[in-house]
This record gives C-alpha cells, structure tokens and sequence, in this order.
C-alpha cells in the first residue's frame, strides 16, 4: 500500500491533524473527544512555552495521496534534552490505522527528523511540554480517560513494540470510592494522633483566599518535590496561573491544606474530573459548547474528582498528615448530598516507589497503566529504565 507523508503547514492538514482520531474513534465507547483547543494550544508558540527552547514539526499520512489515515508530531526540548543520559526528544499524538507499514513509516519520520536535530532517542508517546497532559501509551484499562490524557487503540502497544520501542517507565491511575473505608489502619491511626494535636489543622480553601493558597503551595510542592528527577522549584506565578486555570471548574471543597501551628505543610490539591463535562461538547467550547458546560455544571452532572498534584513536606511524611487531609475531605465527601463519588490519581511513575506505596496504604488501587516508551537510534547500546527514586546506581 502507497503512503504519503505530508508536513502539517497550512489550514487544511492542520484541520486533518485535529480530526483524524474523531474519525479513527467514532464507534469507540471508552474515547472522549478532547477540546480542539486543548490540541492546537500545544503547537502554538504564542501559547506553549516548549518552543522558547525547543521546536515542533507535525506530519498526516495519506494513503494513495487521498484519506488521512495517520498523523504524528516530533518535537524537542534543548533544556529537557541536555538532562538526558543522550540527547531525547520526544514524539507524540500520534494515530494510525491498524497497519504496521503505515504506522512505521510515521516513526520513522520522527526519528530522522530528530537524527537531524542531533537527538540520539526520542520518548513518546509525549507532550510537548508538561508531563501532567498527553503523556503516555494506554496499555491497560481502557474506561474514560481522564482530562488532556491519551485513550488509545489496543494494537498501538504491539506497533510501538514492534518498531522496537522499549517501557522506559509505567505511570499508573489510581482509584477509589470517597470514603475513609479500605484506608490502612496505621495510616488512620496516625491521622487520629495529628487530629488530636492542637498544633494540626486541616481545611479545604475559599476562593477568597487565592493568593495564600498560591504561596503555600509553592512552599510545600519546592519542600516535597524539586530536587526530585526532573523536577524544578515552581513559583508563585506559576502556581497562580495553574489556578487561574482551574477556576471554571474550581470546586473549593476539593483543594484540602494542612497545617502546623499556621505553617503550611501539605497540600492535596483536587478538582472535578473536567471530561465528565468535556465528553458532552464535541470538542468546541464554542457559544453552544458553554451553555452545554453551565448546565452540567450547574446540574452537577460531575461525579468523579480527580488529583491534580499532592505534597506533604519531607519532616512530616508519615506521621499521619496524608491520612489527615483524606480524612478531613471524607468527612465532607461522606455527608449525604456530595456530589462527587470517586476519586482518581492521576498518574504516578513506577519510578516512584514512595508514592505508589502511599496511593496504596490510602485505598487506591491502579484502574489505569500508561507506558512511557523510549526508542535508541543505536540498536547496539544498552537500554534502561528511568532511575527508580531513591536508589543509588
């Protein structure tokens, strides 16, 4: 079979880049169409900050010079690049028909396109740019995804396998009913002990509040989190405009702050599971996509809360201040009326033994596995795995 491979420059292939997978996924139960703009927004420099250092290039593939019947994007990072073991690049939204000339005739363009730019392996399937969005192949559990992150066809495991992509690391979605029930005994009993002591407090925040809730993030998430592989110290801007970005679905009930004796030392920061609503739009937030937005918003139509990100300062971890924020949401999640009636992690690496053995002693159990591939343009050097946290080499 005849393919062609054609850049994506102008409105047309743009428009054949955006609506391929609504085509590829239109008798698929489990795929939600994502908000074009949530699409195009990564590959516009005026909006991702990814291109100040790095550059993009995105491809359809046409069979017989007619129908679209793949697309992929390549794209690098100089700063992300310079941290890796070799020079990475990444690759990402990819599509493709069940046809394995087709889908390496797209790989192969990505690798080429980075052999040129110097890379020596590319990642994918990524974003280009955070990891908290279109990050990773979905390999098991294939119920709706969550938002901004990739629901895929089954075979695409075995085309990326068999180009010779290797699992560079796992990120799992984990899940749970909200309640208290199925949390770890000793977990509970610690948060009882911290409850107990006048010196803890636990909270959710009030909208009035926006810029403490801004900096007592950025203390807590550089005290738990940066240093980490891959990590940087956030600022309060960058917190702000994360929230900022949370307000049409904001739901203040759902972003809990611990405290010692007024000192921030943990936050856990959740929102409503915004795809509950996406789902219902067609992909426009245009003026019908808004009205269909406020009446499942205002008809709390959301059942499912999802963790966006979540820290505790390393002088308090595990002595109870986990279990304390849990407990201080399910004492409202439990009252009769609340809307929300589970709650998903979004993902977590399984280079990041700590935090599955959190998720677990909470009660969460994995629903979801995204892999992370990594390809090496030298077949002949060994491969391995993301360094797992805390262990030496």
């Amino acid at each position: 079979m005849a393919f062609s491979l054609v850049e994506v420059n102008d409105k047309k292939t743009a428009k054949e880049f955006l609506m391929l997978p609504v085509r590829l996924y239109r008798h698929e139960a489990g795929w939600i169409r994502p908000l074009d703009s949530d699409v195009e927004k990564v590959f516009d420099p005026k909006q991702n900050k990814s291109f100040r250092s790095g550059e993009c290039i995105r491809w359809v593939l046409r069979e017989n010079g007619g129908e679209t019947v793949g697309r992929v994007a390549a794209f690098y990072d100089k700063k992300v690049a310079a941290r890796s073991e070799q020079p990475t690049g990444g690759m990402g939204f990819f599509e493709c028909i069940n046809d394995r000339e087709a889908a390496f005739r797209l790989f192969d363009a990505c690798r080429e396109w980075h052999a040129g730019k110097g890379m020596e392996a590319m990642d994918g399937p990524v974003n280009f740019g955070d990891r908290d969005r279109w990050w990773g192949l979905l390999v098991d559990g294939f119920s709706e995804p969550n938002y901004c992150m990739p629901w895929n066809f089954r075979y695409y495991k075995d085309l990326f396998e068999e180009y010779g992509f290797m699992n560079y690391f796992n990120q799992y979605t984990f899940r749970r009913p909200i309640s208290i029930e199925g949390v770890n005994p000793i977990i509970m009993e610690k948060a009882e002990r911290v409850y107990r002591n006048p010196d803890f407090s636990f909270r959710h925040i009030s909208r009035k509040e926006m810029d403490k809730v801004a900096e007592d993030t950025r203390t807590v998430y550089n005290q738990a989190w940066a240093g980490f592989s891959g990590v940087k110290e956030i600022s309060k801007a960058h917190v702000r405009a994360m929230l900022n970005s949370f307000k049409p679905i904001m739901d203040e009930r759902l972003i809990y702050f611990a405290f010692h004796k007024d000192e921030p030392i943990g936050f856990y920061i959740m929102i409503p599971e915004f795809n509950q609503i996406v789902k219902h739009l067609n992909g426009r937030l245009d003026l019908p996509g808004k009205i269909k937005f406020l009446y499942h918003k205002w008809n709390k139509t959301c059942n499912k809360a999802y963790g966006v990100i979540f820290g505790v300062v390393p002088r308090f971890q595990g002595k109870g201040v986990e279990g304390g924020m849990i407990k201080a949401f399910a004492d409202i999640g439990t009252q009769p009326g609340f809307q929300y009636k589970e709650l998903e992690l979004n993902w977590i690496g399984d280079f990041n033994p700590p935090m599955i053995k959190l998720a677990n002693q909470l009660g969460f159990s994995v629903a979801k596995t995204h892999v992370t591939y990594r390809y090496l343009f030298d077949r002949e050097k060994d491969f391995r795995r993301a360094k797992i946290r805390g262990r030496e080499e």
